[in-house]
């Protein structure tokens, strides 16, 4: 093995350590740079019909337009989609959500549930 080959091969490990640096720094950034909701948003269609306070427990059915029906539990900080009527069920199995920007959508139903900071004024407060 040459001078060459042992510089190639230095030069490879150094640029793979530097990018795999770089990938953790930003999955750290992005995972402790989100903030902690305060309101899940209930969106129908697009429209804003319902906001429930996350730090009170709360169990609600939300029933769409279709003939569909969600239900939203919010439990320790955290909301969730305990049980839905739609046939994938996909919003049921996603995991509870808390940050700020986080999502759960239930396509057949036209519904949206997003996390929001309390800055984020206006809509219906359901919570009082």
């Amino acid at each position: 093995m040459g001078t060459n080959d042992r510089k190639k091969i230095r030069n490879d490990i150094i640029l793979a350590v530097v990018l795999l640096a770089v990938a953790a720094a930003a999955m750290l950034f992005w995972h402790f740079g989100k903030v902690e909701g305060d309101f899940a948003v209930v969106l129908i269609d697009g429209v804003e019909t319902a906001r429930y306070a996350l730090d009170t427990d709360t169990e609600v059915v939300i029933h769409t337009d279709n003939a569909g029906e969600n239900t939203l539990v919010i439990a320790g900080g955290k909301a969730y989609v305990g049980a839905a009527n739609c046939p994938d069920l996909v919003c049921a199995g996603h995991r509870a959500i808390s940050r700020v920007g986080e999502t759960i959508v239930c396509l057949p139903h036209k519904l949206v549930i997003k996390i929001t900071a309390a800055s984020d004024a206006g809509g219906v407060d359901m919570a009082a």
